[in-house]
């Protein structure tokens, strides 16, 4: 979600999360700054195990810091760092900051096809009867600590 929300600075079509038109941040941000949330993206519950069927595990505040530190990282020019809360989002996923601003600047390049941990990835092939997990060495690389 990250990766496509920073697609806009990369491109540098925009310079900030909140000038990307057309990406879930922008709508997340607009919300937000009214206390809202927007209908039509799956909320964030900000809790990994409390109602975590019925949104995403972080805080929109703790995402769009998150988009915001690694934008600044990734664009040219600019300075930046992962900062604690971006790092308490990376470390419920289990996930080291250099994997992350890997996976956020190459992850077309890093992986094709289904993407995830590789017991869920195990499940998808066996829902779809396929014998093999394409991709699982990179998944097991980049998505793990």
């Amino acid at each position: 979600m990250a990766y496509v929300d920073l697609n806009p600075i990369r491109a540098k079509m925009a310079t900030t999360p909140e000038t990307s038109d057309h990406t879930s941040i922008q709508r997340r941000i607009r919300s937000a700054i009214k206390g809202e949330q927007p209908a039509e993206l799956l909320p964030f519950v900000g809790d990994e195990c409390l109602n975590m069927p019925d949104g995403l595990m972080f805080s929109v505040k703790d995402y769009i810091v998150l988009v915001e530190d690694t934008g600044r990282m990734i664009r040219e020019g600019r300075r930046g760092a992962i900062s604690s809360s971006s790092q308490g989002i990376l470390n419920r996923l289990n996930m080291p900051a250099d994997n992350w601003l890997k996976i956020t600047t190459e992850f077309g390049h890093l992986f094709k096809g289904a993407v995830g941990a590789l017991p869920a990835l195990t499940e998808y092939c066996e829902h779809l009867d396929r014998k093999r997990r394409h991709g699982a060495a990179n998944c097991q690389r980049w998505l793990c600590a």
